[in-house]
């Protein structure tokens, strides 16, 4: 493809998805095939000669478009929301145009500065102290295991540099909740700690954050077993109910012991760049580590988690490695970002944040996160009015937990009742939802978050819940 060709395909594609998200409201929001079918629609084989690119758009309408759940529409509820603000897309697009090769400093200098300069900008935007030096990761799942491997070498003594944890005698422990997200777990099996080294630390059981006093005995007793405390990851916005570990008191706990504190507020760490929101994160400063993730609430397009630590040569002394052939004169004067996770090879992610900072404006991100609050306050506000319904956690963000309780249905008919209405729901094609246990029981959550919804969104969702199960 020449440069030509580029030109005049590159502008029907953004034609298309300019036309794409204005349609967006009017398509189903999940996703409208079964299994296999999308690979059934594509040939079995690739073509031998160059098609038009016109076909190609054709089948992202045919093809693609039906594939996917669209959680750009103003009925996604989700999970938790996946914003891709077209400010940001513009990034992406900018950031595969300039073709950057990110291996060192050396490859693309500005891929590296850039990439402090809006790391820094979201670190003070969100009241953090400047102790805190950042780099994008690809998501916080990546991030924490980052931090749980810099966790296992503090408390190890740089055991890599040895034998190991083939090597050391005590067992290594990781602490947190079990509302914490599914990737601490993963994070703490590949990061060679051990499913028999992990604890789930109780949780308070009305706010369902973890508790200080139960972290503390779980602690001890480790320690005193011969085991090693070696990292606490706080879960600030629980997956299932966007509960606030308390952070100070976590630390406070974990620092009797050394352990390292990684804070993990991968869709809850927007609520940073609110001042009066930002109470909720007492404690953060003196963590160990801190990642979120721009690319959900604060609606940066993925890939774009942001990891923060404040020892950032012990990162480096746990992640480098340095072959001859990367060496270069300005090693010692600059950040070489290779040594801040797991690749050498690096996107120039920070464009989608530069972009997206610029174009749309930090206050008017603000103001999106702000009516986000308002319209889960409001949800819950009717919710808890309606007879037979029930708000069942505390609604500290964006997120409501609920649950629709006739008289007399309990149990196992109660699950069932739960899950047959949220399937309902999800096949009119007018909203989202996701269902999760809490307390060995199903419940709905409503994560409302998506650039687009607005109050009445909410409202139309209110009324198909009450209209559903009926």
């Amino acid at each position: 493809m020449t440069p030509e060709e580029f030109r005049a395909a590159g502008h029907a594609l953004v034609d298309w998805i300019a036309d794409h998200r204005e349609r967006v409201p009017s398509l189903p929001v999940a996703a409208q095939v079964g299994p296999g079918e999308v690979r059934a629609a594509l040939p079995e084989h690739p073509p031998t000669t160059a098609e038009p690119f016109e076909s190609l758009l054709a089948d992202l309408d045919r093809v693609v478009v039906p594939g996917i759940t669209q959680t750009q529409h103003p009925g996604f509820y989700g999970w938790f929301p996946s914003n891709a603000s077209l400010a940001s897309v513009l990034g992406d697009i900018a950031a595969g145009g300039v073709g950057a090769l990110g291996i060192t400093w050396q490859s693309a200098p500005a891929l590296t500065e850039v990439e402090q300069v809006v790391t820094d900008w979201l670190r003070d935007l969100c009241g953090m102290a400047p102790q805190w030096r950042g780099a994008i990761q690809d998501t916080a799942s990546t991030a924490c295991l980052v931090a749980l491997l810099a966790a296992r070498e503090r408390a190890s003594d740089g055991s890599e540099h040895r034998g190991g944890l083939q090597g050391f005698d005590a067992p290594l422990v990781v602490y947190t909740s079990p509302h914490a997200h599914s990737s601490v777990a993963k994070g703490a099996l590949l990061a060679g700690y051990g499913a028999d080294n992990l604890r789930y630390v109780a949780v308070d059981p009305v706010t369902y954050a973890m508790d200080p006093d139960a972290l503390r005995s779980a602690m001890a007793a480790d320690a005193a077993a011969g085991r090693v405390p070696a990292a606490v990851v706080a879960a600030v916005g629980t997956t299932g109910t966007t509960a606030m570990d308390p952070v100070r008191d976590v630390v406070e706990v974990a620092r009797e012991h050394g352990a390292w504190v990684h804070v993990d507020a991968a869709m809850a760490g927007s609520a940073m760049l609110l001042p009066e929101m930002r109470h909720l994160f007492e404690g953060v400063d003196d963590a160990d580590s801190l990642a979120w993730n721009p690319h959900k609430w604060m609606g940066t397009i993925l890939d774009t988690s942001l990891l923060y630590v404040r020892d950032v040569d012990h990162l480096v002394s746990v992640m480098s490695t340095t072959p001859s052939y990367l060496r270069a004169s300005t090693d010692d004067e600059v950040v070489q970002y290779k040594d801040w996770g797991i690749p050498l090879g690096r996107r120039f992610r920070a464009l989608k944040l530069w972009f997206h900072l610029r174009l749309d404006g930090v206050e008017a991100i603000r103001e999106r996160l702000r009516r986000d609050l308002a319209n889960a306050q409001w949800l819950a506000e009717q919710v808890e009015a309606e007879p037979g319904w029930r708000v069942l956690a505390p609604v500290s963000l964006q997120t409501v937990c609920l649950r629709h309780e006739p008289a007399g249905l309990e149990g196992d008919a109660l699950d069932a009742h739960t899950l047959a209405w949220v399937d309902a729901v999800n096949a009119t094609g007018r909203a989202f939802l996701g269902a999760s246990q809490l307390d060995g029981r199903w419940m709905v959550r409503v994560s409302i978050g998506a650039e687009p919804t607005e109050r009445a969104d909410v409202e139309a969702l209110w009324d198909l819940l009450r209209d559903t199960v009926v």
